[in-house]
């Protein structure tokens, strides 16, 4: 990545540069350093995973709001960063890949 592209970033998307969103994304799902798996399950795995968070951060809010005393509104709003950086990283990832084809596809053969 040039040193252009890389400053057109934010600041919060140029840690989870390459790799490193691939490794977050699937760290979270934990399908880092399986064996024997290809990448379209290993990719599938992490966005179910993501999914999962997303679903549970709704499930949360809601009730919150319907005042059930045995959700918190910490261990919601936990679940809700965890929620968003996952789909961030998963968003990220997408749009590598969109970079990687487009490029292969630029190539002059």
């Amino acid at each position: 990545m040039d040193a252009i592209s890389r400053l057109s970033l934010p600041l919060d998307t140029q840690a989870l540069t390459g790799a490193r969103a691939a490794k977050a994304l699937g760290a979270q799902s934990g399908v880092v350093g399986t064996q024997g798996g290809s990448f379209g399950t290993a990719l599938q795995s992490a966005l179910k995973s993501v999914s999962n968070a997303q679903n549970e951060s709704s499930a949360l809010q809601k009730e919150v709001q319907l005042d059930n005393p045995s959700v918190s509104l910490e261990q919601t709003m936990v679940a809700m960063q965890k929620a968003q950086i996952g789909f961030q990283a998963t968003v990220h990832v997408r749009n590598r890949m969109v970079q990687a084809y487009t490029d292969i596809m630029n190539m002059q053969v």
